[in-house]
């Protein structure tokens, strides 16, 4: 019979790590329940970020957002004062 070996790596925050793998586990029982799992474990490593952490897509979009807020205020502001200086 022929086998296969799925290999998943997973970096979370290392105080969420025992919550993460006790989901993990769970989610793997309720996995053999339906399929033919054969041995596994799941290993935890201590690992440093190198560096500074990059900002998301999400983070991205969202700072762009604040900025198109703060744009459009400016933009009200302005054609406020201009419309009072007309009136």
């Amino acid at each position: 019979m022929l086998y296969k070996k799925i290999n998943v790596e997973l970096t979370v925050v290392a105080d969420e790590a025992d919550a993460v793998v006790a989901e993990l586990n769970a989610a793997l029982d309720s996995l053999e329940q339906k399929h033919a799992l054969f041995g596994g474990g799941i290993e935890t490593v201590a690992v440093e970020h190198p560096g500074p952490r990059k900002r998301s897509a999400l983070a991205h979009t969202l700072a762009a957002g604040e900025i198109a807020a703060v744009a459009l205020r400016a933009a009200r502001d302005s054609v406020t004062v201009a419309l009072r200086a007309v009136i």
